[in-house]
């Protein structure tokens, strides 16, 4: 049987410089944001700081539960980030073979 679909998404979450980071880490413990994520049909594959930008996240996603997924940044994020959401996909072994082809 073939594997369910997956859509490898690309989140940006800037943090809001508006806030301390107190008050930021306040409004995500009152939401829930770290207790709850990933939400229901999202797997984490990756989380980097990238400091003085924000986190950068790359998520695998049931397709059907993408409306999932921008409901929970909506309900949980906001106010603590602004955020931005690309697909996505591996390009490292694509990047290894034109460097092999260019070399």
């Amino acid at each position: 049987m073939a594997a369910e679909p997956r859509v490898l998404l690309t989140v940006i979450l800037h943090h809001d410089q508006s806030k301390t980071l107190d008050e930021i880490m306040a409004h995500l413990k009152k939401t829930g944001f770290y207790r709850d994520f990933p939400p229901d049909g999202t797997e984490l594959v990756s989380w980097v700081v990238a400091m003085s930008f924000g986190f950068i996240l790359h998520l695998s996603v049931d397709p059907a539960k993408i409306r999932n997924l921008n409901r929970f940044m909506e309900q949980k994020s906001w106010g603590a980030f602004r955020y931005q959401v690309y697909p996505s996909y591996d390009f490292k072994a694509i990047a290894e073979q034109l460097k092999k082809d260019h070399g």
